[in-house]
């Protein structure tokens, strides 16, 4: 399991920056804290509470750590160790159990010590949250009460202003004094705000720390416990634990219970087969569907085509009858003067042939 000290080095590392980082404005922050010591002064003793505090949650995870490696390897023989704090629900259950057994615990019981143990961690870390939260409110406590302390402070201000004797001098002079308390005012409400606000963000982040260290406590319990879990299964094999269930049972309800678990890996394979299956199908029918569809383009293609086919036949027809329609009308035309030229030549050799007494009566 993982140790706590990695998480407590952490925190080590973050107090000495933040020590440093005080060191570096020591100087402001020492006239900051003396504007209103007294807010201030319960502000950084919360804060060095909530450190102590985070830092013992981080702390009291050792022996947990330490118990459950020691019962995480068994040694025949050997005296049960310290039974732990946070953990002592589950080492009373197993007081009875001889180091030498296998232990075995019911999932009632498992259930049993991570509600027991979760419960106590966030039991301790409640009170890290209502520190970080009462610090913020006493940030804005000094804040209000700084900025009520100013507006008195001005309101006394103009009220004793005296503007009759005429001098200026004196006048400036009470106006200086006057503006001491307000300025002290504002000096208490940001110093305490200031105090307030980083002294919550400090015990943010140990706060936030000591979560991680005990989550991870409690993942890695968790991990190791269900490892253990058998179903209809009591804890270890002592006298008080098993005494009224026959050995025989026992072992036929661990069989049972792992031929159940093999037929629920079976079962799950099969239903990852038939997904598998089931995809194949939906893709063959995909493919089926895009065949159609090319298909059905195709036959609109080749029926386009046909179609321009037979009409670029019939505009070829076309034109070839309207050309032989031609040639035959010129023909007609030219055969018809021709006949005329032959009708005038005939007309004029018959005229020139006959006697003048025929053509002269």
């Amino acid at each position: 399991m993982t140790q706590p000290t990695t998480y407590l080095l952490r925190i080590v590392l973050f107090l000495t920056v933040v020590v440093l980082a005080a060191g570096a404005l020591g100087r402001m922050l020492y006239t900051a804290f003396f504007n209103n010591p007294i807010l201030d002064g319960l502000i950084l003793g919360i804060l060095a509470l909530g450190i102590v505090w985070n830092i013992r949650m981080v702390l009291r995870l050792i022996p947990e750590v330490r118990w459950v490696e020691t019962l995480r390897q068994p040694r025949a023989g050997l005296a049960q160790p310290t039974p732990p704090t946070l953990l002592a629900p589950m080492a009373s259950m197993l007081a009875t159990r001889n180091r030498s057994d296998r232990l075995v615990l019911s999932t009632p019981a498992m259930q049993s010590m991570l509600d027991s143990l979760s419960s106590r961690l966030d039991e301790g870390r409640e009170l890290s949250r209502y520190m970080t939260n009462l610090l913020i409110f006493l940030g804005l406590l000094g804040t209000f009460y700084g900025l009520l302390l100013t507006i008195w402070s001005i309101a006394d201000v103009i009220t004793s202003l005296s503007v009759g004797s005429g001098d200026l001098n004196a006048m400036f002079d009470q106006l200086k004094t006057g503006l001491a308390k307000p300025l002290h005012g504002m000096g208490t409400a940001f110093s305490g705000s200031m105090f307030g606000l980083a002294s919550a963000l400090v015990l943010g982040f140990l706060d936030l720390t000591a979560g991680q260290a005990q989550n991870r406590f409690f993942n890695e319990l968790e991990e190791w416990l269900a490892g253990l879990t058998r179903i209809g299964s009591a804890i270890g094999t002592g006298d008080g634990a098993d005494a009224g269930i026959p050995v025989y049972v026992q072992a036929l309800l661990e069989q049972t219970a792992e031929n159940l678990e093999k037929l629920q890996a079976l079962i799950a394979r099969g239903e990852e087969g038939r997904h598998q299956q089931q995809a194949l199908l939906v893709s063959l029918n995909d493919r089926i569907g895009v065949m159609t569809e090319t298909m059905r383009a195709s036959h609109v293609l080749m029926q386009r085509m046909a179609e321009d086919s037979g009409q670029q036949q019939l505009r070829g027809i076309e034109a070839q009858l309207t050309r032989i329609l031609s040639d035959m009308e010129q023909g007609r035309t030219q055969i018809a003067t021709d006949i005329r030229g032959d009708l005038r030549l005939l007309t004029r050799t018959i005229a020139a042939s006959a006697p003048a007494g025929a053509r002269a009566p």
